[in-house]
């Protein structure tokens, strides 16, 4: 059995660095405690998903930006 848990993410971008590194860490800590596995076994992998070629509700996430007054 492979104990290696391999985990993928999809965000729209525009998340920063710091949010991300905290992200992994807290996902990490959450497999390794449900899991029993070591920090050094989890593999996550962040996909950004660009906001001009992502909708939600048939409308491209940087439309409802725009419409909710950001970006």
């Amino acid at each position: 059995m492979n104990n290696m848990p391999y985990v993928k993410m999809k965000l729209v971008e525009g998340r920063t660095l710091d949010m991300k590194r905290m992200l992994v860490e807290e996902v990490t800590t959450a497999i390794t405690n449900v899991l029993g596995v070591s920090k050094d076994d989890v593999r996550i992998e962040l996909i950004e998903l660009n906001k001009e070629l992502f909708s939600i509700g048939g409308q491209l996430v940087t439309d409802k930006r725009q419409a909710k007054g950001g970006e």
